[in-house]
């Protein structure tokens, strides 16, 4: 019988995984799988991220974007440390990933030694599955269940390897069953009673919308089947952006200070929330406590965790909105119905208004427009975290075959340039798009060497507002204390990224942007834009004061109409069947918000 070692053994487990790369940094406790690396260097692609971080990003963001498991890793000490960041990101998105964190050899552990402490407690908190190979025999059965794990769970898997034993020889008769998994899901159908109670409630309510989350992705044409027939506005989670195509004239855009006004003036006057493959923690905030719940979802964890529920369905939800399609009576349009259409043309109209302003520094709405016209119908956007976000959700027009990401629940700044490595490697016939704001950027811009080492086609596009504007928002608006910590220095991107070999533009005006996206998408490796833009913040949803004049002017808001205009004018009940459409005279369901970060409003 042939003999490997085992780190061999365990690249061989992730090619036949179907795994043909993987991010990390070496370091000597490393050096029996650096060695492996080397051995299938023809086979398994490395990616030599410059920070272990940003490796364990770029392994959450890849589950994300392609619907496959990412694998980095670390070595022993501050290189497994360096990891957490990652790993966290892919527990709160629920990201299968695979980290492999390399320890001292076995002789060496539990006598403080160099670089040595004891790894596996450190990652319990944060793995699905966490466990160190215990012989050398064990590696390739170790990590054949990481992955199945990672995919089962939906979340971390960690493989500790001490260092002998990834130099150790065993025999070479380890095969998986990766084959196995090529399976396609069949989650449940809905029961026939549930569908009738459903429909029903759909029939006597005055204001039903639909919450859809990122459970309902493979739902979209149902989800627009569904509006139609039964008349129901559409709103998202954040992470449901694309799910259904932005020009979609009944979708309002996500609720809650990311998203568009449309979708926060609405749900406050629903009576019926058909609620969709959506676990927010956000949700506790909107819609009414009286407000009635369909609720679809496969994982009965879910079902009224964040809203009573009055008629739970564990299902799946293509399924069960075509059993309601098919056999559910169609609605006319309600007047909420009509009123949201009306006011989501007008905040359309306004944001449009200013795409072609010529203020400097410039508004973000000219961007947005340049990239909404120019960027590949198979785009693939990296966003990072900050106001970024509240742009990219408001402005960018996702269709086709476009595809994005960001760091959801967990929201770590930084995520864009790690993101963007995952979407270059994983697609590289592709334009990549890394969107970043200058705070998010400094985080994580030395990934722009790795970026030029692999001649990775992705356009940096920094906007550079010199503060911390998302944290800056939120000590204005919700803390009302004195800016404290969120001021950046001017820097000059275009010239940093010159230094890592990377072509750089500063731009300052809409037609400088539009010509430097035309170079960029006529080379082959990195390009980064520093886009010089207005200090001024993002319409505020949560306070949403139109009849506040000062509130109009800050924000250039004069064209913009309450929605009280809307309701009136389509004659929206101030009072529905359920008192849902009168948010204000219900009790309200107390979370406790933090108020340090305000993430509770994201």
């Amino acid at each position: 019988m042939t003999k490997i070692s085992g780190s061999d053994a365990m690249f061989q487990v992730l090619y036949d995984w179907g795994i043909d790369h993987i991010y990390g940094f070496p370091g000597g406790s490393f050096d029996s799988t650096m060695n492996a690396i080397h051995n299938w260097k023809d086979k398994i692609k490395f990616i030599e991220v410059r920070h272990e971080e940003a490796g364990a990003l770029a392994a959450s963001a890849e589950y994300k974007i392609s619907g496959k498991v990412g694998v980095c890793f670390g070595s022993a000490g501050p290189g497994a440390v360096h990891l957490m960041n990652g790993l966290y990101d892919a527990k709160y998105d629920k990201t299968p990933m695979v980290a492999i964190v390399a320890n001292v050899p076995t002789s060496r552990q539990d006598i403080d030694f160099f670089q040595a402490f004891d790894e596996k407690p450190w990652f319990d908190p944060v793995a699905v599955w966490n466990h160190q190979a215990k012989t050398a025999e064990s590696i390739p059965v170790l990590m054949d269940e990481a992955i199945r794990q990672a995919y089962q769970k939906k979340g971390p898997a960690v493989l500790i390897l001490p260092k002998d034993f990834g130099w150790d020889k065993i025999e070479d008769n380890f095969r998986n069953n990766a084959a196995a998994h090529k399976v396609v899901p069949n989650f449940p159908a809905p029961r026939k009673e549930q569908i009738d109670k459903a429909l029903e409630l759909i029939k006597e309510a005055k204001n039903p919308i639909v919450y859809f989350g990122h459970g309902a992705q493979d739902a979209s044409a149902e989800l627009k089947e569904f509006s139609d027939k039964f008349k129901m506005p559409l709103v998202s989670s954040v992470l449901g952006k694309g799910i259904v195509e932005d020009e979609f004239p009944a979708y309002m855009g996500s609720i809650g200070r990311v998203g568009a006004k449309p979708s926060n003036d609405i749900q406050t006057h629903a009576d019926l929330v058909v609620w969709v493959g959506n676990n927010s923690p956000f949700s506790v905030f909107f819609f009414n406590p009286k407000a009635k719940v369909i609720q679809i979802d496969i994982n009965s964890e879910r079902l009224g965790k964040r809203h009573a529920v009055t008629v739970p369905m564990l299902a799946d939800s293509k399924k069960t909105l075509r059993a309601l399609i098919e056999t559910g009576e169609s609605r006319t349009e309600s007047p909420l119905y009509k009123a949201a259409l009306a006011d989501r043309e007008n905040w359309e109209a306004w944001l449009e208004s200013f795409n072609d302003s010529n203020e400097m520094p410039m508004r973000v709405e000219p961007i947005f427009d340049v990239i909404n016209k120019r960027a590949a119908n198979d785009a693939v956007f990296a966003v990072d975290v900050g106001n970024v976000n509240i742009n990219f959700d408001r402005l960018m027009h996702l269709h086709d075959d476009q595809k994005w990401t960001t760091s959801g629940l967990y929201a770590t700044m930084g995520y864009g340039a790690p993101a963007a490595l995952a979407a270059a490697t994983i697609y590289p016939d592709r334009e990549v798009w890394n969107l970043a704001g200058d705070g998010g950027f400094a985080m994580m811009n030395q990934e722009l060497l790795t970026q030029a080492r692999y001649n990775m086609h992705i356009i940096n596009v920094v906007f550079t507002n010199e503060t911390l504007g998302y944290i800056e928002a939120e000590q204005v608006d919700e803390s009302h204390q004195p800016l404290s910590g969120v001021k950046l220095p001017d820097n000059d991107w275009a010239m940093t990224a010159e230094g890592m070999n990377v072509k750089g533009f500063t731009v300052r005006t809409k037609r400088e942007f539009e010509d430097a996206v035309a170079a960029a998408q006529q080379m082959e490796g990195p390009v980064l834009i520093d886009c010089k833009i207005t200090h001024d913040m993002p319409y505020s949803t949560e306070l949403n004061t139109l009849d506040d004049p000062a509130f109009v002017a800050k924000y250039d808001a004069q064209a913009l109409k309450p929605f009280s205009y809307f309701a009136g004018k389509y004659g929206v009940e101030a009072d529905a069947a359920s008192g849902a459409s009168e948010h204000t005279e219900a009790e309200p369901v107390e979370v406790k918000e933090d108020a340090s970060s305000g993430a509770s409003r994201h």
